[in-house]
């Protein structure tokens, strides 16, 4: 899985991961999995849970943990993340194998995941893409949509998902969610962060038939091959049962032209070759039958979810409490994206 590339040196117990205390506890669990001592690496690229490459020399799975530090109530949910990833192997929307879930943060101080490495690359960088040139880049982006589109086919019940998420009132509790996530990160003032709130739970549209949700659906949180194939999607965390549209919505906002230059964000969409967001919500209705007519408002959704993931980060990295470069730049951009949420939602 190549998450991106690995950063610091030292391979004997990188921030948040001691691989000497992480292979007592798979030897226990896993006997005969690990055939040496381990080494571990963090992956470079995430601004959330942390993901580390680990190997024994012979093979090589991915660690998930949450952050260090601060927690936001509700979120970083490693269990959640670790079953839908489990359930939907057998279907068309391609997930790294599991090997197992640990809920004692005794174990390397927080609750985590281990899971096969998958080969692949995640295309963050407009100039990645440029190199390959705009015919496979089009390919890979539409690749990228008809995934979505298949992840929004699986019948829920049928993976035994049924129970992983309370799909009635979806859109009211996700703006309650990311407004609560907003006040408990909330560190200076954010001109217009209200008046999105309220004009966006003034407005809320009726959902479409429930589906498994991403809840992060982008290029970069994808891998892909050497012929232009999804070999995974990874991180799951806001995983849910919900309203599709808000995965398109998202899409489409980190497709965006408008989206601000942020550390750490792919600028992938630059590329030449990638389909424009009309296009994406052409192909996506056009394979899906999914009624796109209200889309505008869940694209100011969307810009008010990363408004406020990004702000969350910003009050981490506040705090001394993040792992990894640039993120003193990220809460630049917050102000930015409440004024395109806010401009997507028309005049008020």
């Amino acid at each position: 899985m190549a998450g991106g590339p690995r950063v610091g040196t030292d391979a004997t117990n990188p921030p948040g991961l001691d691989p000497a205390r992480l292979r007592s506890y798979l030897d226990a669990e896993r006997p005969g999995l690990v055939q040496g001592d381990l080494s571990a690496a963090l992956i470079a690229g995430g601004r959330s849970n942390l993901t580390y490459d680990v190997s024994d020399g012979r093979r090589r799975w991915v660690v998930r943990r949450p952050p260090l530090g601060h927690v936001l109530p509700t979120a970083h949910d490693m269990a959640r993340e670790h079953r839908v990833i489990t359930a939907l192997a057998p279907t068309p929307v391609p997930v790294p194998g599991t090997v197992l879930y640990c809920d004692d943060p005794e174990v390397i101080g927080a609750r985590f995941y281990v899971m096969d490495h998958v080969e692949g690359t995640p295309h963050r960088a407009a100039h990645h893409l440029a190199q390959l040139g705009a015919g496979r880049t089009r390919a890979i982006a539409l690749a990228m949509i008809d995934t979505l589109v298949d992840l929004h086919a699986v019948d829920p019940a049928a993976v035994g998902l049924a129970d992983f998420g309370r799909p009635d009132g979806f859109i009211e509790r996700q703006l309650r969610r990311w407004a609560a996530q907003l006040a408990a990160s909330r560190s200076r003032d954010l001109p217009g962060i209200d008046e999105l709130q309220d004009r966006l739970t003034a407005a809320v549209p009726a959902s479409p038939a429930p589906t498994v949700v991403h809840g992060d659906f982008r290029l970069d949180n994808l891998l892909v091959d050497a012929s232009d194939g999804i070999t995974a999607v990874l991180d799951w965390e806001m995983s849910t049962l919900g309203d599709p549209l808000t995965d398109l919505a998202l899409l489409i906002v980190y497709s965006d032209a408008d989206l601000p230059d942020v550390p750490g964000v792919s600028d992938a969409h630059r590329a030449p070759g990638y389909p424009g967001g009309d296009e994406i919500v052409e192909r996506y209705a056009r394979r899906s039958g999914r009624d796109v007519s209200h889309l505008d408002w869940y694209v100011g959704f969307a810009y008010f979810k990363v408004a406020v993931i990004l702000e969350g980060i910003h009050y981490r990295f506040g705090q001394g409490q993040t792992v990894g470069e640039d993120f003193d730049r990220i809460g630049d951009a917050v102000p930015h994206l409440i004024e395109v949420g806010l401009t997507r939602l028309g005049a008020d």
